[in-house]
């Protein structure tokens, strides 16, 4: 599944698409005098994103290789950014990723790797909704009227409350809105 932005004008919607169409036309809008604020906007997380004004073709090529460290290797295992913490399971958990192949932290990153993928593949669940219309209100909406109440009844689970309370929103930030919000 791709993922889909949206970029707002003010509170008029300027464009919806792919990532590279929608910061061509932020990028463009931006760049015309008195254009005002525009904000772009993950569809899928409601998180505002800044757009990237490198060309297209930089965003694809690979990473410049890292120069050669001449420092001499230390012993023991090398550093590749595994943070140790803890994690309380119960003895029979224990038990069971002791018989899986590879020990407990190959089973345990295929188990999450297994519940992610599954994830990505359904519906955002009512707590994914209602965050990611929050953070667009949050970004865009703070100073609109019935702003308190909007929220109130967005993680409510009251979405016809919420509907109600921005009814009088202006039109394309509303609809974006209870879009993000709706199951």
């Amino acid at each position: 599944m791709t993922t889909t932005y949206t970029a707002f004008a003010g509170h008029r919607r300027l464009c919806h698409g792919p990532l590279a169409d929608v910061t061509a036309a932020v990028l463009a809008a931006q760049a015309t005098p008195h254009s005002g604020a525009v904000l772009m906007f993950n569809d899928a997380t409601g998180q505002q994103t800044d757009p990237d004004a490198r060309p297209a073709s930089s965003l694809t090529a690979s990473p410049a290789p890292a120069p050669e460290d001449s420092t001499p290797k230390g012993r023991g295992r090398p550093k590749l950014g595994v943070i140790g913490r803890e994690v309380t399971l119960l003895p029979r958990h224990w038990d069971w990723l002791a018989t899986q192949p590879g020990g407990a932290s190959v089973a345990l990153r295929r188990l999450i790797d297994d519940a992610r993928r599954a994830e990505a593949t359904t519906a955002p669940s009512a707590r994914q909704r209602q965050d990611a219309a929050y953070r667009f209100l949050q970004a865009i909406a703070g100073d609109l009227p019935g702003y308190e109440e909007a929220l109130r009844a967005l993680f409510a689970g009251d979405l016809s409350g919420f509907s109600a309370c921005i009814a009088d929103w202006p039109h394309d930030l509303r609809t974006y809105a209870e879009r993000l919000a709706a199951p």
